[in-house]
């Protein structure tokens, strides 16, 4: 969601005035912020998830779906028990980029590092989906964790009906209505102009299409709509072509956030994730559609990336530079660009701010963490309030978090908020959003375990970070599950600090795998596995019964998504698709086809139909009563 400050929204001429004053304010705030906390120690391990939900019309009579636009409708009264009670309520609930869209996450207080917290994660995912069932009962809507709508940007794929502008308002876009925007809150139309304007053109996503036995070759689309030509100029053959954000902000997404014991931990785990980014990834694919059309990709990540990507012609090298200062290989949305606990495997020279890192190394940060800060500081703000622009250096990180929080990369380190009981964190971002419950809290909790796993046992995982980003290209390739490798650490184990120093970017190091090695090992190979390193540390701790049965369950898919006994979500939809007697083997998903699907989803989603190409017959024992006072019940639960 990011920063949702209050006040009037600058336009981008207004906000370009202002760039350089909000980035060196920024990184002042952070220094003495960063100073006053640096050696804050002895943190809980706490935990939460993010998951937002789309709102999706199933017209029965009709036999069509579309997007219903009541978020901004339902959001007062879902957060009405959090303005009620602040200490003590169940669930948290957000406004998202489109008014399809709503977030929610676990209430007034995070998980704790108690084992037993394991078997609350699904439970209060379910009183999240209850919550919005009831509110949403006496209609046609229904939350469906999805990660992108098949039809966004379809004619009439909104419910209350709108037509886009290509010639005025925020996105401008061919497809994509200004009216699915989030409507109460000027943040998100403020981003889409101003990444439009700030680019000098609207952004171009291409989405190689899926070449099914009769899909057109080449496959060209005609934009009736399309009046000076840019979508025809910018949209290449046999691929899907978007232009706006609400293509990439419009999908939905699970994120899961740590909290640290300190600084030093939240940067190692920081960096032992971000290779994981990718393996998680390809295991919870669930976007092979996009504008209508069967794609060859199935991951939403790179159409976020080109939807958020403001890089004018000069910052993407198409110009020579006169105007900007870096030629920018990449979007602010991209997987992780340096690690920050060492410099050996940071083998790309990614561009940075080096007056902003020379303030930092002069006001004593290290370089790491310096080069990290001044790499993300190279991006101008995208988004302004006026009522924002005067802010104080010591008490103040509101310019600060303006620049990281439109960072938007497969990890995010996040310092303490000002005057907060919460510490250092990282945030785990690459996952795609899983239909079920089980499903989710699943990933959130495989993800958990493994940062544990990581601190009990020194794990080192880093390989070169270029490897990371070709890593997450594959991850996102039809079936990357099955039929793609991707590179991993040979040695896992802890280095002492002599076999540290000889650690280089030699390939001796680390070698292509299958996620099935991955997750599970290859006793050839000597690797030992994910899933096994992580039962190792769960049989050196104390668990109740029920919470170890919940996270076999839990392994347990993660381990068949491996090996391929289960499906991805990705897989599961081509196939209800290619078995669908309405599809015509032309790469397109019709208004029946796409009813159906989210009809099977909603049944799915409710547990009113199981299904076993997804989950098996996997089932955990999640306590449903402590969904809603998790810390309470639980804590005495330990005691007893």
């Amino acid at each position: 969601m990011g920063l949702l400050s209050i006040g009037e929204p600058l336009t981008w001429e207004e906000t370009k005035k202002w760039a350089d004053h909000v980035r060196r304010v920024g990184i002042k705030q952070f220094i003495n912020h960063y100073k006053r906390l640096k050696d804050r120690k002895n943190d809980e391990l706490k935990f939460g998830d993010e998951i937002e939900y789309t709102l999706v019309k199933l017209d029965r009579k009709l036999e069509v779906a579309k997007l219903s636009l009541c978020g901004p409708d339902i959001l007062d009264e879902l957060q009405k028990p959090e303005k009620d009670n602040p200490e003590d309520h169940s669930t948290k609930w957000r406004p998202e980029y489109a008014s399809y869209m709503i977030e929610g996450t676990p209430g007034a207080q995070p998980y704790g590092f108690c084992a037993a917290y394991f078997n609350a994660v699904e439970a209060n995912m379910k009183l999240r989906r209850q919550q919005l069932l009831h509110i949403l009962k006496d209609t046609d809507v229904f939350p469906l964790a999805i990660s992108g709508f098949p039809r966004l940007g379809c004619h009439g794929f909104l419910d209350p009906p709108h037509d886009p502008t290509p010639e005025s308002g925020a996105s401008r876009s061919l497809f994509f209505p200004d009216e699915a925007i989030w409507a109460g809150h000027p943040r998100f139309r403020t981003l889409t102009r101003n990444i439009r304007e700030r680019r000098g053109s609207k952004v171009a996503i291409n989405i190689p299409i899926f070449k099914d036995e009769a899909t057109p070759r080449p496959f060209v689309e005609d934009f009736p709509n399309d009046k000076d030509g840019g979508g025809s100029r910018d949209a290449l053959p046999d691929h899907i072509y978007m232009d706006c954000m609400g293509f990439g902000m419009g999908c939905c997404c699970l994120q899961v956030t740590f909290q640290a014991c300190d600084v030093e931990e939240a940067r190692l785990l920081y960096d032992q994730l971000a290779v994981i980014g990718p393996v998680v990834l390809a295991l919870s694919a669930a976007t092979p559609i996009f504008r209508g059309y069967l794609a060859d990709w199935d991951c939403r990540w790179r159409v976020i990336e080109g939807s958020v990507d403001d890089r004018t012609e000069e910052e993407r090298g198409l110009k020579p530079l006169e105007n900007d200062h870096f030629v920018i290989p990449k979007s602010r949305y991209s997987p992780v660009s340096y690690y920050l606990t060492t410099d050996v495997y940071n083998d790309v020279d990614h561009p940075r701010d080096m007056d902003m890192y020379k303030l930092m190394r002069d006001s004593g940060i290290d370089h790491l963490l310096a080069q990290h800060m001044a790499h993300l500081f190279i991006r101008d703000p995208i988004s302004l309030f006026r009522e924002k622009l005067d802010q104080d250096l010591e008490k103040e990180t509101d310019h600060f978090e303006n620049i990281q929080s439109t960072n938007w990369q497969s990890m995010r380190f996040k310092p303490p908020p000002p005057d907060s009981s919460i510490g250092w964190r990282v945030e785990f971002r690459p996952t795609e959003i899983q239909l079920t419950d089980f499903e989710n809290a699943a990933f959130a909790v495989f993800v958990v375990l493994l940062t544990r796993t990581i601190l009990s046992f020194g794990l080192n995982f880093l390989i070169p970070i270029s490897k990371v980003a070709e890593n997450m290209v594959t991850a996102q390739k039809r079936d990357a599950a099955q039929s793609e490798q991707f590179y991993f650490r040979q040695c896992v184990a802890p280095l002492d600090e002599e076999e540290a120093e000889k650690c280089s970017c030699e390939e001796d190091d680390f070698k292509l795998m299958s996620a099935d090695e991955i997750i599970n090992g290859n006793s050839k190979d000597g690797f030992p596995g994910l899933i096994p390193l992580i039962r190792m540390y769960l049989n050196s701790i104390n668990i109740d019964v029920d919470t170890r049965c919940t996270i076999r369950q839990y392994l347990s898919l993660i381990s068949k998504r491996a090996s391929g006994d289960l499906m991805t979500t990705a897989t599961w939809m081509r196939r209800f698709i290619s078995e669908h007697p309405h599809y015509k083997k032309d790469s397109v998903i019709s208004e029946k086809i796409n009813y159906d699907l989210m009809n099977k989803i909603e049944k799915i989603s409710s547990g009113v139909e199981a299904c076993a190409e997804l989950t098996g017959k996997l089932l955990s024992k999640a306590k449903s009563d402590l969904a809603e006072t998790p810390r309470r019940s639980l804590e005495k639960q330990a005691d007893n």
